[in-house]
């Protein structure tokens, strides 16, 4: 009987996905992600894949690997002071299932990402121009801030799932190019989750969290 059960026990630990950082490696060259389908798949092991469903592979073009336009600074004239493009698997369908992702955020003077959080992903930040202070906040019950100000070609990374952010303290503009390691990374941020969720989390319940009056949570979700 133990001999059964460890041969139980072995079989089910092979059966069962491994858990990797950004989902499963792809099981063929690439899958196009195919728009027109149902929408994202969950991972169900052997006859699924983490993402979209693949266009079918003779319908593949260059194109579907091929995006322009990251070289454009957009407008920042917006209540954060800045510009995010994004390159997902949503502009890029050929980078469904391949664990990549990136963004070019253009900063105003002043201009911040608040913080947020990539659920899915690590994120690596190379500053192109400017100066950029950063920083992200370890779990509990720690809750240590970890910042820095970076200048042109300084790299920074922001470990999966860890609230972070960035403010450009640069006289003029800032840029920076970042990537990420899922080709849909997800952004939780943390202000419009908490004061702007459809539907509203309680007053009584964010009073608690941030220990202020009903008064002030009100006004804050005013905002959201």
């Amino acid at each position: 009987m133990e001999n059964l059960s460890l041969f139980l026990l072995l079989l089910a630990i092979i059966m069962c996905p491994i858990a990797t950082a950004n989902g499963p490696d792809p099981l063929q060259d690439f899958c196009v992600a195919d728009f027109s389908s149902s929408g994202p798949v969950i991972f169900v092991v052997f006859d699924k894949v983490n993402g979209y469903a693949c266009l079918d592979p003779k319908l593949v073009k260059a194109d579907h690997f091929s995006v322009g336009g990251l070289h454009l600074d957009g407008s920042t004239s917006n209540s954060l002071g800045t510009f995010v493009n994004r390159i997902t698997v949503a502009e890029l369908p050929g980078l469904n299932t391949l664990g990549l992702s990136n963004v070019r955020v253009n900063y105003a003077r002043h201009g911040v990402v608040p913080p947020h959080i990539h659920p899915r992903a690590t994120e690596i930040l190379t500053v192109l121009k400017g100066r950029l202070r950063v920083g992200f906040v370890t779990g509990n019950p720690e809750n240590r801030l970890i910042t820095k100000v970076l200048g042109e070609g300084d790299v920074f990374v922001f470990p999966m799932g860890l609230v972070h952010f960035q403010q450009n303290v640069a006289e003029g503009n800032t840029t920076v190019l970042a990537f990420l390691s899922a080709a849909n990374p997800g952004v939780i941020t943390v202000a419009n989750a908490v004061f702007g969720s459809n539907s509203p989390i309680g007053d009584d319940v964010l009073g608690k969290a941030f220990q202020a009056d009903a008064r002030t949570i009100k006004a804050f979700k005013s905002q959201f």
